[in-house]
């Protein structure tokens, strides 16, 4: 039984990846999980207490929705998955943590395509979990037809 670590947010680009998983790679018994990491860019210190609490909300109702159709989403493409939220600073760091700690088979993402300039500047993703994590790692690229 392999276990497979999918990173999913908001972006087809995500919802893509998983889809490509389902069809392609996942095999009956394998333990999959959906990891949502919410990046918690909030320096607390520039912020009114009801404005934390109103931040805070917002981000549970948006990983609330999240789950759900990500829930509903593997149910319709036969995966019987773990959906997960979790809370860090930096999502990538958090993934591959998290996916070496389970010892997982392999991790897939999705690519957003960003060029070499603004990925230097703003980091990547999957370029970080593609270095880091100690199983194999697939980047599902998607055509920019397909956005």
């Amino acid at each position: 039984m392999a276990t497979v670590f999918v990173a999913i947010d908001d972006s087809k680009f995500a919802e893509n990846a998983f889809k490509c998983y389902a069809e392609h790679f996942h095999r009956p018994g394998n333990k999959v999980v959906l990891l949502h990491v919410i990046e918690n860019l909030v320096d607390y210190r520039d912020m009114s207490p009801g404005r934390i609490i109103e931040l805070q909300a917002e981000a549970k109702k948006e990983a609330q929705t999240l789950k759900e159709k990500y829930s509903t989403m593997a149910k319709q493409l036969g995966v019987e998955a773990e959906v997960r939220v979790e809370t860090a600073e930096k999502p990538a760091h958090a993934i591959v943590q998290m996916a070496n700690k389970e010892n997982a088979t392999f991790i897939v993402t999705g690519s957003r395509g960003m060029g070499v300039v603004r990925r230097t500047i703003l980091g990547s993703t999957s370029d970080f979990i593609l270095h880091h994590a100690k199983c194999p790692v697939f980047v599902y690229k998607m055509d920019q037809k397909n956005m």
